[in-house]
């Protein structure tokens, strides 16, 4: 072919190129046309365009023809150093390869020596400014002399292809762009996005409108913006205010209760911000708000209850306290304080809290007061009682601390709080009266110590005067006890091996005694210890203790029988006894007291049985 005819069909390849360019969008059609184009062109069939991913240093094969379909858009060369491909980019200029079999400079990828090529020729693409996008790259499967025409030729051929795929990579950013734009503005429910002209009547509605205020586009474009603003505010002119302001000044705040199509307010924060052609040309304005009605309520709800705290904590005559996990200093501290300790709340709310508070405490308690803290940021409830050296007149006070960690919404212990009480007049008022009680157990044993002596002097000691001093002194053992336990409790084993351990020396495995600690009242403890002396004093005359040849037991348990309701079962067993029952024929006082008194006075169930070998005796006292 002459060569005029080459140069024409190579500008109509020029030409065609440019127009496809024009018509089409699709970078993917236009790099596989382009291929097809200089391929046709320079009569080998065969071209490829390789992309440079610059993350992974390696050349993709974005477009080609006369290639199999599993290399295009697949196949990625490494970008080496004895590739001609890698230094025609470097280099910024084309390579030719005349025949591979002879080449020496370069190491030729296996694919293309698999594919039949001989000769290639590599032309870089560039981008505008200089950025290089990758290789125009040009196949022959027969030893080729690529001339000048045909590189200038190609040359040309990739500097207009540079701009179009940049132009076209821009396009399609823009379009991912405003893509994610349009996502994004659609899902954003909570914001309402609406767009108004120079007179502020709606021209664009987004969805979040729609979703925030209630009407759809088709209702909202051509009203005016004022129809979400409240009839109070359209009255005191704030619609108007806030466009004039945003005109004035570029954006205004709209921060704000609005109108939904149902009535119903909604709390918006957001902003009307004017739009402008470059030359200063109004437009419009947009408006954008956030839906933060429910956050205001729960700040709402948030500051009621910080309030109605902290009128409680000022109000209470106990001191309220809340400390920081982490450091342990004092987040809160009620007016109370300074009632209690004496102290100034200001004196010890600065520097180290906690020290300043460990240091009004006695030294004696300081230690365990401040375990007690560690305790509780551990996790723990705690309830603590210690002194404190009131700074103001020196005075020593009982303080009553209960401690409990406060957790997030992760379980994780973020506060440390407690109330604290003075408890010294209370202390004070439960030792005098200890003192007190003490005296009168003491006055009442000494009193049952006289009637026993008048009775002494005025019965004998012998018959029922004896009787009469053993009762005695078993109600005066029990008044013993009361006054060990506190005063108006004893509990029901020390009665057991008290009135056991008065008659005899018999000690196990004669004698058995077990049963869980159960505490009775006064009321129950006098007549119940008089019936274990009733058993007892049987047991050392006639039953089990008498010659230590029997054995005895006694058990007890308590069980709940209802709501809130327990029952004390005691069990009263002799055995090796030869006690011949049918020679038995009176009830004596014990018996009585056991099957009738104990009925009467505590609503005691009893059974008393005289068997061949023992007493079997069962109480069951309904606990107070």
């Amino acid at each position: 072919m002459p060569d005029f005819d080459k140069m024409m069909q190579r500008q109509q390849v020029l030409a065609d190129f440019g127009e496809l360019a024009l018509r089409s969008s699709d970078l993917d059609r236009i790099l596989a046309e382009a291929c097809r184009l200089v391929g046709e062109a320079l009569g080998t069939g065969r071209a490829k365009i390789l992309e440079i991913v610059h993350a992974e240093r390696q050349l993709l094969v974005r477009a080609g023809v006369g290639w199999d379909p599993g290399i295009i858009g697949f196949l990625r060369m490494p970008m080496e150093e004895r590739t001609s491909e890698t230094f025609a980019i470097e280099a910024g200029e084309p390579v030719i390869s005349r025949d591979i079999a002879a080449e020496d400079r370069f190491d030729v990828p296996r694919f293309m020596k698999e594919a039949g090529v001989v000769a290639l020729v590599n032309v870089p693409v560039f981008l505008p400014g200089g950025r290089a996008y990758g290789l125009l790259q040009v196949d022959d499967t027969r030893p080729r002399d690529f001339g000048q025409d045909e590189i200038q030729f190609l040359r040309t051929y990739s500097t207009l292809l540079g701009p179009v795929i940049d132009r076209l990579l821009l396009a399609r950013a823009l379009r991912s762009t405003e893509e994610r734009f349009r996502l994004t503005v659609e899902a954003a429910l909570d914001y309402a996005i609406l767009l108004s002209d120079p007179q502020d009547r709606i021209t664009d509605w987004l969805p979040g409108a729609q979703a925030v205020f209630g009407w759809t586009a088709e209702e909202a474009v051509g009203q005016p913006v004022a129809i979400t603003f409240t009839p109070e505010d359209r009255a005191s002119g704030q619609d108007r205010w806030e466009t004039e302001t945003a005109r004035k000044e570029g954006v205004a705040p709209n921060v704000r209760w609005h109108l939904r199509k149902d009535g119903q307010r909604v709390f918006i924060e957001g902003s009307t911000r004017a739009l402008r052609t470059p030359d200063g040309k109004l437009l419009g304005f947009l408006k954008i708000g956030q839906d933060v009605t429910e956050r205001r309520a729960a700040e709402d709800r948030l500051r009621e209850s910080e309030e109605r705290f902290r009128q409680f904590g000022e109000a209470s005559s106990d001191l309220i306290w809340v400390r920081d996990a982490e450091t342990l200093q004092f987040e809160y501290l009620s007016p109370a304080f300074e009632a209690i300790y004496g102290e100034a709340r200001e004196a010890v709310l600065s520097g180290d809290t906690l020290q300043r508070w460990a240091d009004l405490i006695h030294p004696d308690d300081r230690e365990r007061a401040l375990s007690m803290i560690h305790r509780v940021r551990a996790g723990e409830r705690a309830m603590s009682a210690f002194r404190i050296i009131r700074p103001s007149d020196g005075e020593i006070r009982w303080i009553e601390n209960t401690d409990f960690p406060l957790y997030d919404s992760t379980g994780r212990v973020q506060r440390v709080a407690g109330l604290a009480k003075d408890v010294t007049e209370a202390r004070m008022s439960a030792a005098r009266l200890e003192v007190l009680v003490n005296e009168l157990q003491h006055r009442s044993r000494n009193l049952l110590g006289v009637i026993a002596s008048v009775a002494s002097k005025t019965l004998g000691e012998e018959g029922a005067a004896a009787d009469f001093q053993a009762r005695l002194r078993a109600l005066s053992r029990a008044q013993g006890l009361l006054s060990r336990y506190g005063s108006n409790i004893a509990e029901v084993g020390a009665l057991v091996r008290a009135e056991l351990a008065a008659h005899t020396e018999v000690h196990p495995p004669k004698v058995a005694v077990s049963g869980p600690q159960v505490l009775l009242t006064a009321r129950q403890v006098q007549n119940f210890s008089l019936a274990l002396h009733e058993l007892t004093t049987n047991a050392v005359k006639y039953g089990a203790l008498r010659d230590g040849k029997g054995q005895l037991s006694v058990t007890w348990t308590a069980e709940r029988i209802g709501e809130g309701e327990r029952l004390l079962t005691l069990d009263w067993i002799e055995s090796g006894v030869d006690l011949q029952p049918e020679k038995v024929t009176r009830r004596g006082y014990g018996r009585q007291l056991i099957e009738k008194a104990l009925s009467y006075a505590l609503r005691a169930r009893t059974e008393f049985v005289l068997g061949e070998d023992g007493v079997r005796c069962r109480i069951q006292l309904p606990l107070e």
